[in-house]
């Protein structure tokens, strides 16, 4: 890191990303890793562990999408034909026991969603996508 260029090595199960402001020194690495294990250069890097990545050369900025995500853990929760809004829940509603559900069907429903995975899938994309913006 002599002329203040890093090189960042991601690595997640078998998938690798090397980025550098630098282009040349991403070859030594890629190098020394071919090297030892079967590789396959895919490019430009358009997309990593779900998420679509999205360049602006000219603002010099970078963007992750987790839509792809998102649309996985609606599918997954059975919430696919959810409505997107902005704001979840107004801020003049107070929940309550009062607030619970009322049919059968509704409560055989909700017994089969595990609320704390769904709420943690998607609080996972929010951390990530406050951590990203920039």
């Amino acid at each position: 890191m002599e002329d203040g260029a890093y090189t960042y090595l991601l690595l997640y199960v078998d998938d690798i990303l090397i980025t550098s402001q630098d282009k040349s020194k991403i070859q030594k690495p890629k190098s020394l890793l071919s090297s030892e294990f079967e590789m396959k250069d895919m490019g430009i890097t358009k997309k990593i562990l779900g998420m679509q990545i999205k360049r602006d050369r000219a603002l010099n900025k970078l963007f992750l999408c987790h839509k792809e995500y998102i649309q996985k853990v609606l599918n997954r929760f059975g919430m696919k034909t959810t409505k997107p809004i902005c704001t979840p829940l107004t801020l003049s509603i107070h929940l309550s026991k009062l607030n619970t559900t009322q049919s059968k069907s509704e409560n055989e429903y909700m017994s089969c969603v595990s609320y704390a995975n769904a709420i943690g899938s998607l609080m996972y994309s929010i951390v990530a996508l406050s951590t990203t913006e920039a």
